[in-house]
């Protein structure tokens, strides 16, 4: 069985037309999923204008409603007008408008259970804002639609590194009173669910940051360490987590030690993502945390390669194969949960009787 993935276009004055397009170029990908792109086929064929010959010669299956969905086609839902503005390389109101429309189709097919997992392109945080979406970014919008009350976490996956954040799309200036004891234990207990639900991992050893340089150095440069991080790491320990640290960053990242651990869990955006793209620009965002299956390129929208044949399609295409292993990974773990062996009372005291042991010499 093949799970149908949904593919939010993103913004259609940025690379994620290019991205997808060059991503679902690759016939073996139709024979793992049945994919659907949330967009627009006029849109696609002028973006296809610049690419390779293959790109172009892409067949769309137009489709009203993701039940409606082929094997071995790359099914298409439009989303916006034929005639939407196009301006290439320039962040626009109408491309705001279209990301969203895209996104809240692929919501509402995912909360009809007629997709099973999400990759989304990239949009532009700034003009996707509107009366209906006040949000920060993806994760933010579709953990309000999916976390079920909990809190998600952002996660970048490379096969070199698997690093989460405790605060996402946050104010540097405003950091600091996000980091809690509370939301840090939230955030570990969240990350080892995930390792071991979704990565099978059964005992993951999780690396957790200090806040400060240096660890605040004993409280010279800052106490957070001392009197939250530190104590959020010991609960997570009593509760049976792997925890370790907190972990000056720079020479945690610098000396490699991230090898000896199966995720980090950073602070900030920037101190988790600046050395995980340094290493790997073609890793993988994944929202755990979720109801829901959901990844996405872990890059933006790339306004200055737009139209230019000059994008990658690798991260796109990791995370639609990382949708995909997701989808098999816990269908797997529903399979083996299901139906477990119950013996009622009165079966069990009838089993008893069909054999009484003689002891007997």
């Amino acid at each position: 069985m093949k799970p149908t993935i949904a593919i939010t276009a993103g913004d259609i004055n940025g690379v994620g037309y290019e991205i997808l397009l060059k991503g679902l170029a690759d016939s073996h990908i139709l024979e793992l999923c049945k994919p659907i792109i949330y967009g627009n086929a006029c849109i696609a064929q002028q973006h296809a204008k610049n690419l390779t010959d293959e790109v172009k010669q892409l067949k769309y299956n137009i489709i009203k409603d993701a039940s409606q969905a082929a094997d071995g086609a790359i099914n298409l839902i439009t989303c916006y007008p034929d005639d939407t503005p196009l301006q290439i390389g320039v962040s626009t109101p109408e491309a705001g408008k279209a990301s969203l429309a895209a996104l809240e189709r692929a919501t509402q097919d995912l909360k009809r259970d007629l997709v099973q997992g999400l990759v989304t392109a990239p949009i532009n945080k700034e003009n996707i804002q509107s009366e209906q979406f006040r949000f920060s970014g993806h994760t933010e919008y579709l953990t309000h639609q999916f976390a079920q009350g909990n809190d998600s976490l952002m996660m970048m996956v490379s096969e070199c590194m698997r690093v989460a954040l405790v605060t996402n799309h946050v104010p540097i200036a405003r950091v600091p009173e996000y980091i809690t004891e509370e939301r840090i234990l939230n955030k570990l207990h969240t990350l080892e669910q995930t390792l071991q639900n979704d990565f099978t991992i059964e005992k993951p050893r999780i690396a957790v940051m200090a806040l400060n340089p240096h660890a605040g150095d004993n409280g010279l440069i800052g106490t957070e360490e001392q009197t939250i991080i530190r104590p959020a790491v010991q609960k997570a320990v009593n509760e049976g987590i792997c925890a370790f640290g907190p972990y000056s960053a720079d020479g945690f990242f610098g000396a490699g030690k991230y090898v000896h651990f199966d995720a980090v869990l950073a602070m900030y955006h920037d101190q988790g993502l600046i050395p995980f793209k340094s290493l790997d620009m073609n890793g993988v965002n994944f929202t755990a945390g979720l109801s829901i299956i959901r990844t996405s390129p872990d890059h933006g929208t790339a306004y200055d390669l737009a139209g230019k044949n000059k994008a990658n399609p690798i991260s796109f295409r990791n995370a639609l194969y990382m949708a995909i292993d997701l989808w098999h990974t816990r269908t797997q773990n529903a399979e083996l949960k299901k139906d477990p062996l119950i013996i009622k009372p009165r079966e069990q005291h009838e089993r008893n009787q069909e054999y009484t042991p003689n002891f007997q010499a």
